[in-house]
Order: structure tokens, then sequence, then C-alpha cells
């Protein structure tokens, strides 16, 4: 069944689901490390110009207790488990240096792990923000027509398999299923990436969260509630997440061993010369001496400097890198999967090619102009593009009267006294077969383009182009990533094989993966995980999201990214420049070269301290400023990559 109207309601009128964000400040972690750094900063310039000790010796104690108290808790309770964390670690070496009077670093250390720790739950807030966000795409709701044909409004997860649900023009679909009648465009972007609505009609599939267009749309529910797409592409998205897990027990496997270790020396270096009879204090100096030479503040100041500002420079140049761990991890990567729609292009629909038809007598820009004036009135992208087209070559565009919009069909108007039509091929030519005009739209569309018919008084008069534009550095960024990771990247995208194979060819990639649901993108993904490869994946749309977080690393464009895409990503092209990317994993192999160059050199300074604790005498004033010029050393070496020549090397 098809509807006419006399003007169609904005496709975009059922404005995407608000977005809900945890903010910085509502998490407590966030608040006692700000309050520790704020204490720090107010005590510091007091210490360092030697003020009495009651002017900062308060704001460092409240410091301690604001950035310490929350990791010291946990440490404790970890304790009753018979596990020992860093964390407990780093507020007992940071009590032991106030103890021997080195207020100072105690309080420094105390601040960095506050202020990671509000980092990372902030990281696990706006994850969670990410998914409850995309179940906000499903509507809550949904029209159910009864066998007798009454309309009911139920709550979209008591559908059943066999409802049939009515979907009005401007609505989100409530459910997977099938069109029983009517015929409409949906957007579907959420779900497929296309850039342009699909024309829907009988027996064609739609996906609950996509927004219908024009027409209404009568839906056989074929999948309960819980096995929707979107469903599952929540469930994939907390699955891939989970699969970090053992990457985090690694690591606490490393921290367990060393916290165990550190507190066994400490004890042992305080105890064992106690029972042979050494004297309280200068045993108890000589243990906290090397509690704060061993102590681990060189080697994460070895390891955060190049990376942070690595992540820095990167965000100068448009690139927002999410966490010194994402740095770190994109110059692992030996494997490239680019979405297409939004990312290797504009995501925006134009005008490619007009192509006037025999036997209209009309030119090019007539057949344009005219086309243009008949679409004016519509809102559909396609009839955006045409318009945009018509402007871009300072054409002028008639008034047009008698306006008429039929879904997945097109539109027709009064234009100059000429009754013109535009609209899909395939349905305008049914009633007026014209073989020039079926040539034309079948090469178009043989090229990856959406052919657009138009009839000016009943007669084929030409034939439009639409595509969407590639980015002015698709093939270079290609390129260069090939050059980076020894292979060229592969092309995963939603949209039809033909139009993914004519990009893939301009831009110089072999590996086409089309028509991909999101969980087929993820199976491509999981594919090159199994062989080996550490993936980097970069796309834009929700329907990205499963494959962004199930790769080795997962980079956004951000100008068109979806909220979803944006929060899961482990990097975010923020100005959607594509050229940057190739650059920023340069920036970060430069960065991990670093990482290796000082932690040799902290290494070396820690053992060459302890060893001098251990083996003679090492007086406390030089053990701290060993520990201190090491901590210099390597943070200065780590800063050159903040400097804009950093970037261009890269």
């Amino acid at each position: 069944m098809s509807t006419t109207v006399t003007k169609p309601a904005p496709a975009t009128s059922a404005g995407m689901p608000p977005w809900r964000r945890t903010r910085v400040m509502a998490l407590p972690e966030a608040r006692w490390a700000l309050a520790a750094l704020v204490l720090f900063l107010g005590a510091l310039p007091l210490n360092l110009l030697g003020a009495s000790v009651w002017s900062w010796g308060p704001l460092f104690a409240a410091a301690y207790v604001s950035g310490g108290w929350e990791p010291g808790w946990a440490g404790l309770k970890a304790l009753r488990e018979r596990t020992l964390d860093v964390d407990l670690l780093m507020v007992v070496a940071a009590i032991g240096a106030a103890a021997i009077g080195q207020v100072l670093d105690g309080a420094l250390l105390i601040v960095i792990f506050a202020t990671s720790g509000a980092l990372e739950a902030l990281a696990a807030a706006r994850t969670a923000d990410s998914v409850r966000g995309l179940l906000d795409l499903a509507p809550a709701t949904a029209t159910r027509i009864s066998d007798g044909e009454d309309e009911e409004t139920v709550a979209a997860d008591r559908l059943t398999v066999g409802d049939t649900i009515l979907v009005r023009p401007g609505e989100r679909v409530g459910a997977d299923g099938r069109v029983l009648d009517g015929a409409s465009e949906v957007d579907q972007a959420t779900i497929t990436g296309e850039p342009l609505p699909v024309a829907k009609r009988y027996g064609d599939e739609v996906f609950a969260g996509t927004l219908n267009g024009t027409g209404a749309l009568r839906v056989k529910v074929e999948r309960d509630p819980s096995d929707s797409v979107i469903a599952r592409i929540v469930k994939m998205v907390e699955e891939a997440s989970e699969t970090k897990a053992p990457t985090q027990l690694f690591i606490e496997k490393v921290e367990q061993r060393y916290s165990l270790g550190m507190v066994a020396a400490t004890i042992a270096l305080f105890a064992l010369p106690l029972a042979l009879g050494a004297a309280l204090q200068p045993t108890l100096l000589r243990a906290m001496t090397f509690m704060i030479v061993a102590s681990p503040c060189a080697v994460v100041l070895a390891t955060m400097p190049p990376l942070l500002s690595a992540i820095a420079n990167a965000g100068r140049h448009g690139v927002l890198v999410k966490s010194a761990v994402v740095m770190e991890q994109l110059g692992q990567i030996d494997a490239v999967a680019l979405d297409k729609t939004g990312t290797l292009t504009e995501g925006a629909p134009r005008v490619t090619e007009v192509r006037p038809l025999p036997g209209s007598d009309l030119d090019g820009d007539t057949v344009l102009r005219l086309a243009a004036a008949a679409e004016h009135p519509s809102e559909h992208p396609l009839a955006r593009a045409v318009v945009d087209a018509t402007r871009t070559r300072g054409l002028d565009i008639p008034v047009a009267i008698g306006f008429t919009s039929t879904p997945g069909t097109g539109v027709t108007a009064t234009v100059e006294g000429r009754t013109v039509s535009v609209g899909s091929p395939a349905r305008l030519l049914d009633t007026a077969e014209n073989k020039p005009a079926a040539v034309a739209a079948a090469e178009l569309e043989s090229e990856g383009r959406t052919a657009v018919l138009v009839f000016v008084d009943g007669i084929p008069a030409g034939v439009l182009g639409i595509a969407d534009t590639l980015r002015p550095e698709a093939a270079a960024t290609v390129t260069a990533l090939t050059a980076l990771t020894g292979s060229s990247p592969i092309l995963v995208t939603g949209d039809n094989p033909r139009a993914a194979a004519r990009l893939a060819a301009d831009v110089g990639i072999t590996d086409v993966r089309a028509g991909l649901l999101p969980q087929d993108k993820v199976s491509a993904v999981r594919e090159l995980h199994d062989a080996g490869r550490k993936v980097l994946v970069v796309g834009d749309g929700v329907n990205d999201a499963p494959a962004l977080a199930t790769a080795h690393t997962g980079i956004a464009m951000g100008r068109a990214g979806s909220d979803l895409a944006l929060e899961t990503a482990d990097a975010v092209v923020v100005r959607d420049e594509l050229g940057t990317i190739p650059t920023v994993v340069g920036l970060s192999r430069a960065a991990r070269r670093l990482v290796v160059q000082n932690l040799v050199i902290a290494a070396a300074f820690v053992t060459g301290l302890v060893v001098w604790d251990l083996a003679g005498h090492l007086p406390l004033p030089l053990g701290v400023a060993g520990h201190e010029g090491s901590t210099v050393i390597v943070g200065l070496n780590g800063l050159r990559l903040l400097a804009d020549r950093a970037w261009q090397r890269a």
C-alpha cells in the first residue's frame, strides 16, 4: 500500500534520545582526588618557601587522608583476602616517607595514585553510560494491532513473535520484523551504517530502533525484544569489554609479586639487623631510605611522561586519545579494519553526475534545476543532495506547485508549467519503459552510485548519479596505514557490495567485506585476532561500536560519530581528519621507544641506589636526591614528545 501526502514529515522528527552522561564530580573518587590535589598545591609553596611546619603540615596531612584513605581501605580489605596490591604499598611508602621527614614526596605519591583511581572510575562510568544510551535507541512503547484491527499502546518489551505493530511516520520501529503492509523509507544508519534511508515495502526486514520516514508501516514481529539487533549490540559491547579482563589479571599478578617483594625486602632490612643487635634508629633510617629509593615513582614517571606528552600532542592536532594505555596500544597494531560511510567517506550524499537523455532536448543544467525545484519541498537526503548541487553550480531554483511525495517512489510537482517527477528508476520505469534511461541508470548503479531518474512531462529527461563523497585524504591514509602495518587495511561496511567495491578500488583496498551487520563486523575483527593480529578498527556509527570494543584498539570519527561509538572507542578523531590516524600511530610508536629508554634509565638509578643502600651506607639526602634526579631525567626525556616537530616526524 502506498500513501501519497501533500508534505512529508521530517525524517528526523523523532530525535535521538537524550544522552545520559555521568558528570566527573558525581564520582566520589574524583572528588577525593581533587581535594587531595588542591590541598597539595596549597601546601607546596609554603613548604618550598620554608614556612612554619604548622602552616603546611596540616595541609599535607589532609592531602594524605583525602587521597589515601580509599586505596588504603581497599588495600586493607584485600589483605583480609590474603592479597596485597600496589595501592596499599604506595600508601605505606607515603607514610614511611613522612615518618622520616619526606612529607612532600609522600604527598605527591598520594596525589598521583588518587588521580589514577579517579580516571579509572570515570572510564567505567562512561562505558556504562554508553550502553544505557544505546538501549534508549529502542522505543519504550509500540502500537500493537489486534486481530480486530484495534490499536493498543504496549511496552516494547512486552511484544512477542507474531505480533503486528503499526509504525507511523517519524516513529522509531519497536521491534525487529518484516513489513506486512505499507511503504516508506527507513533510516537504519544506527544498525547498518548506510548513509541513505532505505526504501521498505512488503517483505522487507526492519530493525528495532531505526527511524521511519514518510510512510506508515505494518510490521510483523519476528524476534523477541531481548534478541533484537540493538539488544545483541549491547551484549556484544559488554562481552568485548569483559575480554580485556585477562590483561588486567596479568597486571594484578605483577602488582602482587612486586608488592610482596617490596614488603618482604623492607621488613627484612629492618628486622634482621635488629635481630643481630643493630641500633633501632639507624636501622629504621636505612629501611625507610630503601623504601624511598626502591619506590616505583621513577618507574611510573618513566612510563607516563612520553605517553601523556604524546596524548597532549595528538590532542592539539585533533585526536583525543583516552588514556596512556591506549596510546601505548596504538603503536602495537599490525592490522586495520576501516568502516566506509562516515569514515572513508564524508557520510553525506552528493550529486556526482548529471546525464541528460535523448528525446527531451534539455541540457544537464536544466535537468538539474527542474529536479531541484521538484525536490525542494522534500526533506529526503537525496532531495537535499540535488538542491545543494544546483546551488553549488549557481543555478536558480524555480518555484514548484502541486508537490506530492510517494514513499519509495519519488516526488512530483509542477515547475514552470511542466510536470516534473523525480525518483527511483526501478519504480518510475515500470510505467514508462525507456531503454536509454534504463541503460544510464544501470551504468550509474554498477559504479556504486544511487541513480535518480528525472521525468519532464512524462518523458525521461535525465539521470542523476548520487554517491557518498570520498574523503580527499582517504587514499593517502590507506597507503600510510599499509606502510605502518605491512598489510593493506580491510573494508568492513553495511553498505551494498557494488558501492563498497567501487570505493575500495579508489583508495587501494583489496579485501572488501560488504553488507555486514554489527555482528558480522565483530566476526571479521575476531578472525584477524584469531590469526594473531592486533587490529585497529576505525568507524563512526552505533553499528561500529561492537567492533570498536572487540578490537585491540578502536578509533571513532568525531564529528558525525554516534555517542556509543565515541564512548566505546579508545580514541576519537575530533576534527574528522582521517589523515591524522597514521600520524598518531607513528607518534605512539615513538612514545613506546621513549618508554623503553626511560625504563632503562629508571631501572639503572633504582638498582644503583638500592645496591648502595644495601651494600654500604646511603645518606638519606643523597638517596632522595638520586631518586628525584632520576625522576626529573626521565620526565624531561618523555616531555620531548610535546613538541610539534614530534608530530611532524611521526
